[in-house]
């Protein structure tokens, strides 16, 4: 069964700004699962999964749009 987390849980759990996972979310690293009111809801494992690899990929010198497309593909 996923976990779901709130957008707040995701700040506060993998510590990183508001902003950031605004940023992220926004260009398709990070996928929204639900929408629940005016809270967005995130699958906890593929969160993790994720901010390791755009951290991985942050470290070896990619640019964002470049680790965007090894990550989604667009």
């Amino acid at each position: 069964m996923k976990k779901e987390i709130t957008a707040q849980e995701v700040v506060r759990k993998f510590n990183i700004p508001y902003h950031t996972l605004n940023y992220y979310t926004a260009m398709g690293l990070l996928q929204v699962l639900a929408k629940s009111g005016n809270q967005r809801m995130y699958e906890e494992k593929e969160v993790r999964s994720r901010l390791r690899r755009i951290n991985t990929l942050s470290k070896e010198g990619y640019p964002l749009h470049l680790i965007r497309k090894k990550i989604v593909g667009i």
